[in-house]
């Protein structure tokens, strides 16, 4: 990096936003194979975070991929690129007070844990919505799958390409047999019982 590049340490910090949010600020990173309900979850998510007066945002795969990343192809190297630029947007977000939601295969674990370092200790929480391959395929809505079984897409996660699943990721929700409504439900109860959101008094 340039030696004249300097961060500027601003007045108005995380902290105060936090307070003025009455929440905490952290990233949920959406992790699984495409159809497993991933950015499904994550709107759902920000949907009920929204009601309860949260400041949200979600990076949904490929809504980054129309700006952001639209210079990026499928290559190893460039969906190495695609979760490094997001990690970094996110971190940004994080800063603002955000509760930012990401929602992207990111198949390699190295790139999961690349973006994982880029922030303090537990503000990263690793969300992997684990879904059988044979069911995500009967949800394939965009007929991907079909397409990588007849070859006209090379190197997709879960054909033709590998996938990482997560070692230790801080949640894990299985979506093969439940509705959006209780996966968004356990996903609220995961961030009270972090103290991420206060808890709701019915």
């Amino acid at each position: 990096m340039n030696k004249n590049i300097v961060w500027h340490e601003a007045t108005v910090t995380r902290e105060r936003r936090e307070k003025m949010n009455r929440h905490r600020a952290k990233l949920l990173w959406f992790t699984g194979l495409s159809g497993s309900g991933k950015s499904t979850l994550a709107h759902a998510l920000e949907e009920e975070l929204h009601q309860r007066e949260c400041r949200t945002y979600v990076f949904d795969g490929d809504n980054v991929r129309h700006g952001l990343c639209r210079d990026l192809g499928f290559s190893t190297e460039d969906r190495s690129e695609n979760i490094r630029r997001i990690g970094e947007m996110a971190k940004l977000f994080v800063d603002a007070g955000v509760i930012a939601l990401t929602a992207f295969i990111s198949p390699i674990r190295e790139d999961r844990e690349r973006a994982r370092g880029l922030f303090p200790h537990g503000d990263f929480i690793e969300v992997y919505v684990s879904c059988p391959l044979e069911v995500c395929e009967t949800r394939d809505v965009k007929g991907l799958y079909k397409k990588a079984r007849s070859g006209e897409i090379p190197n997709f996660t879960g054909i033709s390409a590998p996938y990482d699943v997560p070692d230790k990721p801080e949640i894990v929700i299985e979506t093969q047999d439940r509705t959006v409504q209780e996966c968004v439900h356990e996903l609220i109860e995961a961030l009270e019982q972090r103290g991420v959101i206060p808890t709701k008094v019915v």
